[in-house]
């Protein structure tokens, strides 16, 4: 069986992670592997999609015009400018 060691642990994160390994009745050790498995079961750490976490938050749209007609859209919504005189 392999051995991890990890180092440079937040000493609050280490605070943490031994109060949650002793309400499992685990050791810190244990409780770091039963994490690890779970979010591994969760299919964690493999989307290789770097905005899928803000797009489960934020959501997503479905538009059948291009990047570029949206843009033109935006741009075109805009309000023009106006200079103020100064006083």
């Amino acid at each position: 069986m392999a051995n991890l060691q990890v180092k440079g642990i937040d000493d609050n994160l280490y605070r943490a992670l031994k109060a949650r390994a002793r309400l499992d009745n685990r050791s810190v050790s244990q409780e770091v592997v039963m994490l690890i498995e779970e979010f591994l079961a969760r299919g964690g750490g493999f989307d290789r999609r770097p905005a899928a976490p803000l797009l489960d938050i934020a959501g997503s749209w479905i538009d059948d015009r291009s990047a570029e007609r949206i843009a033109a859209d935006v741009r075109k919504a805009r309000k023009a400018r106006r200079k103020s005189k100064k006083l």
